[in-house]
């Protein structure tokens, strides 16, 4: 008797496992292009000045930073390229990304510089954390969230 609950029990976890490891749907080979491409578009309507552009990376109700909707992300795009002049460059590397429930969860290496200074020189390095969503418009950023690289100890 042990030995059929031991049985049943182990079945029971086993399934529950697998139910839970398939309940994020699978992204095709189209999504993961769509990503890498917002991706793309983000950092280069952002440095080109496109704040309307950048912010459309984003949902309606997106979040960068303190910025949160389309009104505050097009200010915070105004505001950053007016500071860099248009001389500022987004480099995103290493990007990963994992299905979620509600779509996708993303992930990259953020080195950007600053081509107003000869050499150019590294503004910042971190990494971003995403969350994508995939929309009638097709994917875009709900959250991002850059955690810098500490300095270095001196």
């Amino acid at each position: 008797m042990r030995r059929i609950l031991f049985t049943m029990l182990t079945l029971a976890i086993a399934l529950t496992g697998a139910t839970a490891a398939g309940a994020a749907e699978k992204l095709t080979a189209d999504d993961y292009a769509e990503i890498q491409q917002l991706y793309v578009q983000y950092a280069r309507t952002i440095d080109s000045g496109d704040a309307m552009g950048w912010a459309k990376t984003f949902t309606d109700d997106g979040v960068f930073g303190d910025a949160v909707g389309h009104d505050a992300l097009v200010a915070f795009a105004e505001g950053f390229h007016g500071n860099f002049q248009g001389r500022a460059r987004h480099f995103n590397d290493a990007i990963q990304i994992t299905a979620t429930d509600e779509g996708a969860d993303g992930s990259c290496y953020l080195i950007l510089y600053n081509t107003g200074t000869q050499p150019p020189t590294v503004v910042v390095t971190g990494i971003y954390n995403d969350k994508l969503v995939r929309t009638e418009d097709g994917w875009r950023f709900k959250t991002r969230a850059v955690t810098p690289d500490p300095p270095a100890e001196q």
